[in-house]
């Protein structure tokens, strides 16, 4: 019987997310808008350092790093249907299994990306990704993961709309496996709307979520008594850096 995986991301842009043949670069800058706040501080200083985006999909954050100045930077996905979109973006992009893929490069990366794909992984694997990141990582460089976030209360919504999902974290699960493979200085962020100066509705949304926000939390902390869940957004974003080998 043919694996899952091979049967569903043999077409997974255009039959699962619903992608055209052809990259849209005005979409992506809206995207792009956003992540300029939830990745501020975390991308490096050094426009040639060298960064992966792992299950890098439609080139949808290979266009934004582009478009910031790193000349150094590749995609790999195991998808034919997302490499095709990809490589309208960078052509260093690479079909192959990710695993494989960052066991073959040792102390490659100054920074690894991986928006959307830990939760593809059965438990297994998620250890040997965590493990396979550290090493492939230069000392001090940094490892950056977006997933479902457990702790939503509309986490379903993302969880179970995606066949392949094998997994879901809250933002103490994953911080917890990344101290256990040697991450260290980890923060995680929510990724809720942003109030951009010249948008109405972005900046509306913004209020108007803050405010079901602090509701949330109130009904958390009536249940348990503790404010400690912060991280309510459908998916989070979480940083973390590899240990700096000591001279």
């Amino acid at each position: 019987m043919t694996e899952y995986r091979e049967e569903i991301y043999k077409n997974y842009a255009s039959e699962i997310q619903e992608a055209d043949h052809v990259f849209d670069p005005k979409s992506a800058e809206r995207w792009g808008k956003a992540y300029n706040y939830y990745l501020r501080d975390w991308l490096p200083e050094n426009k040639n350092a060298e960064i992966v985006d792992l299950a890098c999909g439609g080139g949808k954050l290979l266009f934004y790093l582009k478009s910031k100045g790193y000349s150094s930077i590749q995609g790999v996905d195991i998808s034919p249907s997302q490499i095709n979109l990809a490589k309208q973006v960078v052509l260093n992009v690479e079909e192959r299994n990710i695993l494989e893929y960052l066991l073959d490069h040792p102390q490659k990366f100054d920074c690894i990306t991986g928006l959307d794909i830990i939760e593809h992984f059965n438990k297994n694997e998620v250890i040997c990704f965590l493990k396979r990141c550290y090493s492939a990582m230069k000392p001090g460089g940094r490892l950056i993961i977006q997933t479902p976030n457990a702790d939503s209360p509309f986490c379903n919504t993302i969880r179970y709309g995606d066949f392949t999902h094998e997994v879901c974290f809250n933002p103490l699960s994953l911080k917890q496996l990344l101290k256990q493979e040697g991450f260290e200085q980890i923060n995680i962020r929510e990724q809720g709307p942003i109030a951009f100066k010249y948008s109405i509705q972005s900046t509306l949304r913004c209020f108007v979520w803050n405010i079901l926000r602090a509701g949330l939390m109130l009904f958390n902390f009536a249940e348990t008594g503790s404010l400690k869940n912060k991280i309510l957004t459908r998916t989070f974003i979480i940083s973390a850096i590899k240990h700096k080998k000591i001279k």
